[in-house]
Formats: C-alpha cells, structure tokens, sequence
C-alpha cells in the first residue's frame, strides 16, 4: 500500500495527569500550565495565561478536545476498514500529551514509514496548518534510525461530507427555526497580519456560502471569536459579540450560530460560544443557537474517509 498509517494531526486539550512541568506541591493545575504552554512563560504574558486558564477551570479544568480526537481516529479506523484500506489511524497533538513527537516514534517503534497526516483544521493559516507541519517535521526528523515519510491530505474545507455534515447539524440544533433565523459561522480569530498572507478568510467564506446554499439561505454572517484580549495589533473581525449587538440594531431576534472553524466542541466554543456569545445574546434580546461541531458526524468522517482512499490510490 501507499501507506501503512494514518496520523490526525491536532491542537490538543488539557487532561487530568498529563502535568509535568512543575513539581506537585506547586503545580498552578493542568489548564494553566495547557495555556501556559502556548502563550508563553513572558512576564507580559501571565494576565493572559490566568484568564484564559480559567475558561477552563469554570468548565471543570480539563477539555473534551483529546477524548473526542481519539473517537474521530477511532471512527475514521473503522471507516477506512469497510472501504477495504485497514490503516490503523492515530492522534497526536502539538500542545498536550501525547505530543505529535512521541505518537510519531510510536509509530515508526511499530514499523510504519510511510505516514499520510490529516491536519485537523478545516482552513488554511501560519497558525493552523505550517506550524502543525512543522511540529511533524521536528518528530519525524527525531527519529532514530531510519526516518517515515510523509504526505498530507489537501484541504477539504468545501469537500461534500464535510458540508453535508455542517448542513446537517445546524438543521438538527434549530428545527423549524431556521427559516427565519439569521445564519452565522464562526471561526477562530487570528491577527489580520497572518490573515492577510493566508487563504484562511477566503476559505471560510467559501465553506460559509457553500453550507448556507445547501440549507437554502440566500444571507448569513462570519464571525470571529477567541480574539487575544487587548491586544496592540488587529485581529480578524467582526468578533461574534460585536456583530450579535449589530444584528440586534437591524432587528434580528433569532441566531444560529455555526463554529464551523473547530471540528470539536472543545473549551473555546463551549466557553466563546456557549458562555460568553450566549450571555451577549441574551442581553440583546436574542435567541441565540448554537450548533454542533462535526465531530464524528458519519458523513464527515465517510468524507475523510473517501479522501484518504482517493490520495492512497494516486
């Protein structure tokens, strides 16, 4: 076979256990050190650390985000195995346990060279996809003996299951609703600076037009959410807080709001979305939705699937 492995290449979450960084009697807790581990150990940067690890404790200090990687390679095993490809599918993160590195040794221990990666980020930016490469690239290069290769899946961000998938969702979450509810997608915010050199807004706003043409709606929004508080440089808008109140403004009452950024329902929509975006909304007035992430939707997942099987028969 073309290759004998697949590896989903993702953000990750903090989990009880996986701390090392700091003796017990003086651990701040695995979500501090989870955003620590991102934003830096800078003095300028501990407010910010402190603020966002605390997202995580009011959800319970940890995420769901690596629980539900692991059910996605799981379901994607099990899909790849019906279409006849029996590649066995792993997960690894770049921010927490277990870290791409030591999932990639793993399997390069087991005998597997020939790697096909699937980043696990529907759109393209600095942030999103070449810093997950080069993370890779530092795993595979650390490798003893000899070295796996590796290919990548092509973006998928309009491909049909992944888009059904979307379209479906956002049906079940708003029932009868939807009609004349106004349709917003969200996405992750990231300096304008990285947007501007990137595809990432373009791409959003083609999965944006291509999921509201398959629910029939003619209008919708983009919006972002996540924006590194005070921040001194600009960062990709209208954030979703800002444009809830401009709807409100225009008479809008009712909102479905789809993250169609994240493919999990990890703290930052379960705290951007489902706290903060609500708590705006119901000041407003509006009846604020929100969909599901796509997880391990059976249609985007058969989607990943088919792909992995088209890139394999190249």
């Amino acid at each position: 076979m073309k290759y004998d492995s697949v590896l989903l290449v993702a953000f990750g979450g903090p989990t009880p256990g996986c701390c090392q960084k700091y003796d017990d009697d003086e651990c701040p807790g695995e979500a501090y050190c989870f955003v620590e581990g991102i934003a830096g150990t800078a003095e300028s940067q501990k407010e910010r650390v402190k603020d966002i690890s605390a997202h995580y404790v009011k959800l319970g200090g940890f995420s769901p985000f690596n629980e539900l990687t692991f059910k996605q390679a799981a379901a994607l095993e099990d899909a790849l195995r019906v279409r006849n490809l029996p590649l066995p599918v792993y997960a690894g993160f770049r921010h927490w346990d277990p870290y791409l590195k030591e999932v990639i040794a793993e399997m390069a221990q087991k005998g597997h060279r020939k790697m096909l990666g699937i980043i696990m980020a529907p759109h393209q930016s600095k942030f999103s996809w070449e810093w997950y490469q080069q993370t890779v690239k530092k795993g595979v290069d650390a490798v003893d003996g000899e070295k796996p290769t590796i290919d990548y899946l092509d973006p998928w961000y309009t491909r049909k299951g992944y888009i059904n998938a979307i379209a479906e969702i956002i049906k079940t979450a708003c029932s009868d609703k939807l009609e004349h509810a106004e349709l917003v997608f969200t996405a992750h915010a990231i300096p304008q600076s990285a947007a501007d050199n990137s595809p990432y807004t373009q791409q959003l706003g083609e999965t944006s037009r291509s999921v509201a043409q398959k629910l029939g709606k003619t209008q919708f929004g983009l919006a972002y959410q996540s924006e590194v508080e005070n921040s001194p440089i600009p960062w990709t808008q209208p954030d979703i807080n800002d444009w809830l109140k401009a709807r409100k403004e225009d008479g809008v009452d009712t909102v479905v709001a789809s993250p169609i950024g994240f493919l999990c329902d990890h703290v930052e929509v379960l705290y951007d979305l489902d706290i903060e975006a609500t708590e705006t909304a119901e000041a407003c007035g509006i009846d604020f939705i929100r969909a599901g992430t796509v997880g391990a939707h059976p249609k985007f997942i058969g989607m990943l699937a088919d792909f992995v099987c088209e890139k394999s028969a190249e």
